[in-house]
């Protein structure tokens, strides 16, 4: 009997040893990344005393740069909306400032929100975190051990984030995201979207900086699938900040059709 504690103990160090043995073979995409969202692109603007002063902002990698990345799928600028529904495409996007919801706190959902700001990898589990006017949103993912592993959830409540499960593809994490509302933007150029919009998003490493890229299928708007521009953010040592209530009251003032270009 002296043995038993032994093979106990060998026995539920099995598992571990699995999980580590596994998580060895894919890049850590833990840590905090560059916040680029709700950043103007000519850098923070400051006046005091009569004095002003521009602080340049670091955004990440740029467009241009981030096409050439290994990895990266080829895409397109913008979704190809079917004809018919290319009328209401311009419409949202020229009143953007009356039409779009994030203009009034409303969630960016997937993948307006980009990339996230902290993650926190295990082989099983993966946690991203945002900084957002509309509420600092996480996602708990789980990990599967294959697309062909891929279940969502049958009884959750459609929502602005989806139903998230990610897997592996060689050193890229997968993520299949499903059953969202249907009150959304996927992107800033009034790209609506049905209850049928289905994302998949793409995370890998580059060097030390973080690589982004997401595919959005909605047989019900678009004529194909729309292969995202891939988006690179460097690491950062900017611990998350807790962001301020948003409450929206300037929309009756606004005079113009300006555009907040965010993401």
């Amino acid at each position: 009997m002296k043995y038993l504690p032994l093979a106990i103990s060998a026995i539920l160090l099995v598992p571990s040893l699995s999980w580590a043995e596994e998580s060895a073979k894919h890049p850590d995409l833990s840590g905090i990344w560059a916040y680029v969202v709700d950043l103007p692109r000519n850098g923070l603007k400051k006046e005091a005393d009569g004095k002003v002063a521009i602080a340049v902002v670091e955004r990440g990698v740029s467009a241009s740069e981030a096409a050439k990345i290994k990895g990266a799928l080829p895409s397109t600028p913008r979704p190809s909306y079917k004809p018919e529904l290319q009328a209401k495409v311009k419409d949202f996007f020229e009143n953007e400032n009356r039409l779009d919801p994030v203009f009034y706190c409303g969630k960016p959902g997937v993948p307006r929100i980009g990339t996230p700001r902290k993650i926190i990898q295990t082989p099983r589990e993966i946690v991203f975190f945002y900084e957002d006017i509309s509420g600092d949103p996480y996602r708990i993912i789980p990990i599967v051990e294959s697309k062909a592993a891929v279940k969502h959830r049958e009884n959750a409540n459609p929502s602005y984030y989806g139903d998230s499960v990610a897997y592996w593809e060689g050193g890229t994490l997968v993520v299949d995201v499903t059953n969202f509302v249907d009150d959304s933007w996927f992107g800033e150029g009034g790209y609506f979207h049905t209850d049928a919009l289905h994302v998949t998003e793409r995370l890998w490493k580059d060097g030390s900086n973080l690589a982004y890229q997401a595919i959005v299928d909605e047989p019900k708007v678009l004529t194909a699938p729309w292969v995202m521009p891939t988006r690179v953010v460097k690491p950062s040592l900017e611990p998350l900040e807790e962001s301020p209530r948003c409450v929206e009251d300037d929309g009756p003032r606004l005079l113009n059709k300006d555009h907040h270009g965010q993401r």
